[in-house]
């Protein structure tokens, strides 16, 4: 990914979020990384509403489906129809394996949909590939 451009990860899961962590800091990824736990964090953090005023705008989501409060799918539908936030690419990153998840995911506009796998090290080669793969891509 750009080394510029902030990931916003929206997971409540604390390992999740340590083993994101840990494997970004296995494969040199040194973009800025924000944290949110859930859907609504992550809608505030867009519009930098309080706690978040000074938040950068992300240029990726690493977002999971299972969250408290407001999911996964429930943030994608609501950031995808804002105008000034749709443009924010997305991967969803979760234990999800249902079909009806990932097609709706998609159909929704993410840019793509990876299954955490279990294993540490096959976590952090999809998360080397993911990272890969966006810093060849050119984003708005």
């Amino acid at each position: 990914m750009k080394r510029e451009s902030t990931i916003l990860v929206v997971e409540d899961d604390v390992l999740d979020v340590k083993n994101i962590k840990r494997s970004f800091q296995r494969n040199r990824v040194a973009n800025p990384i924000a944290f949110v736990q859930d859907g609504e964090q992550a809608m505030a953090y867009l519009r930098r509403e309080p706690p978040f005023e000074d938040a950068l705008r992300p240029g990726l989501i690493l977002l999971d489906l299972n969250l408290p409060r407001k999911s996964g799918l429930e943030f994608l539908r609501e950031y995808k129809r804002d105008p000034d936030l749709r443009g924010i690419p997305a991967v969803i990153l979760t234990t999800s394996d249902e079909p009806s998840d990932r097609d709706t995911s998609y159909e929704l506009g993410v840019a793509g949909y990876i299954l955490k796998p279990v294993d540490f090290g096959r976590f952090t080669d999809a998360m080397k590939r993911l990272d890969l793969y966006w810093s060849l891509c050119e984003v708005p």
